[in-house]
């Protein structure tokens, strides 16, 4: 179901809450015209790309395919453009030029929190994210960077590995199956075997895992646009599913403080770490933190990780080579078996990493990231006023024929050449770049390879009658469709 249909299905079936969302879109309205109003100075405005319908704007035309509009737009107005959805005014980077702005801004002039908050401040909780002062949020990432070093990592291979090898059981010698669904569901019981630790771990039933899924379901263009008080079905399960697992969370944490022995995982990190000041953080804190470090990273790891599996299914002798050079690093020829995965034969499997790279490139799992203009901003000639949200969408700077060759086009290998891959000229950013690179991305990398090494040991896959999953533009992340894969057990 599409944001429109959502809405219009709301409006039909909420009796008395229909006035209030009609009112939040009337206050709405009148506060983007007096901003445009206020806006109209002297200054070079990006150009702005007009439309016929006040207020709602480019919305539609957004929606039904954002990357198609975008490119467009880059071809009509160059780099940098504006246009209006919903109220809001939002202004483009396009290109490593115009992106260098927002990859070396400071928070104070482009903001992350007055864009986010409202997305994740009722998923994870308040006093951590982007419900904090930004100091603040610094350091509760460096608080969980500590946790994510290749110590851990090295652990973490063989606990991906194992889950993985107990998930897969159930797929049988050979069929066809729901890739993304797999993905997604494993990708929570591997992060949180790794990432919460064994006890919560432990917990994890398919009652648990509702809630996570609840959860998630408040990542949406609907709890982004509109009010969070606001009686919308997805709404209440994030909310009733929030305070579910902060209770089991609080439990575990307790337990754990109250231990002799101590483990050594990330739960414990963020039990025994400090803030500055001296303070530990509270347990309402942690929990908060634990539930951001799950669902921050969920989307990126499982979406990435079905649609390489895609991708080497479509290209049949990419997929060989691939399996060869799994065959070259960890198949023991005397036993007749496989080495079990490490984090250091991980790292040898190059052209494995060219292939994750390139799915990102194609396929990057965030296609936009905002801040929220503070402070005029000037690029490349013009002048970005306060109240613009100010964009990049990896997507498409993935995709400008200035900066790829044969741009449409799986080929790993371009990743051989050194400076391909080069996020500080910000032609490349799936997980973003500079001071506002994601902290996840090295165990998303260990993750994706190791659960897609085990695959490819222990299938062969092949697309479903030549189908190639289309993009699903409904999301915030860009799934694929009817994402079924057939497979066949490896002699």
């Amino acid at each position: 179901m599409t944001i429109k249909d959502e809405a219009v299905d709301f409006v039909l079936k909420s009796g008395g809450a229909t006035y209030a969302l009609t009112a939040a879109v009337l206050v709405l309205a009148v506060s983007w015209l007096i901003g445009k109003w206020k806006h109209q100075g002297t200054e070079k405005l990006p150009p702005h790309i007009p439309s016929t319908i006040p207020f709602l704007g480019q919305a539609i035309s957004f929606a039904q395919n954002p990357i198609e509009f975008l490119l467009a737009a880059y071809q009509k107005y160059g780099p940098v453009f504006s246009f209006t959805m919903v109220g809001k005014t939002f202004t483009y980077l396009v290109g490593s030029e115009a992106a260098a702005l927002f990859f070396n801004s400071k928070n104070e002039n482009l903001n992350a929190e007055d864009v986010y908050s409202r997305l994740t401040t009722p998923v994870f909780g308040k006093g951590v994210a982007y419900d904090v002062p930004h100091p603040v949020f610094l350091e509760q990432k460096k608080i969980l960077k500590t946790g994510l070093n290749i110590a851990r990592f090295r652990e973490h291979v063989h606990m991906i590995e194992e889950e993985t090898d107990s998930y897969f059981r159930r797929w049988g010698n050979k069929g066809k199956n729901d890739l993304f669904v797999a993905m997604s569901e494993l990708i929570i019981l591997t992060a949180s075997r790794c990432l919460h630790g064994k006890e919560i771990r432990a917990m994890l039933d398919e009652k648990v895992a509702q809630l996570y899924w609840d959860l998630d379901g408040g990542f949406t263009h609907m709890a982004w646009l509109l009010p969070g008080w606001l009686p919308f079905p997805s709404f209440r399960k994030r909310d009733k599913a929030h305070l579910a697992v902060k209770q089991m969370f609080y439990q575990v944490i307790q337990r754990r403080r109250e231990a002799k022995e101590q483990e050594d995982d990330i739960l414990q990190t963020l039990i025994d770490s400090t803030y500055k000041s001296g303070r530990k953080l509270t347990d309402d804190e942690v929990a908060g933190m634990l539930i951001g470090l799950l669902l921050a990273g969920q989307h990126t790891s499982s979406t990435t990780s079905s649609w390489l599996i895609f991708f080497l299914a479509k290209h049949q002798h990419i997929q060989n080579k691939v399996f060869e050079e799994q065959r070259h690093l960890a198949w023991n020829e005397a036993d007749g078996m496989w080495e079990p995965l490490s984090y250091d034969v991980l790292k040898e499997m190059q052209l494995l990493d060219c292939c994750l790279k390139e799915t990102l490139r194609l396929r990057p799992p965030i296609m936009t990231m905002m801040r929220m203009c503070k402070t005029p901003q000037t690029v490349m000639g013009y002048t970005i006023p306060p109240g613009h949200q100010v964009c990049v969408s990896p997507t498409t700077n993935h995709r400008l024929p200035d900066s790829w060759r044969e741009l449409d086009q799986f080929l790993p290998e371009r990743f051989l050449e050194p400076d391909t891959g080069n996020s500080e000229k910000f032609s490349y950013v799936p997980f973003g770049a500079g001071r506002h690179r994601c902290i996840g991305e090295s165990f998303a990398y260990v993750q994706i390879k190791t659960l897609v090494s085990y695959l490819l040991r222990k299938f062969h896959f092949e697309l479903v009658d030549g189908y190639f999953p289309e993009v699903d533009f409904t999301t915030m992340i860009h799934t694929p469709k009817n994402p079924v894969i057939a497979y066949h057990l490896r002699q």
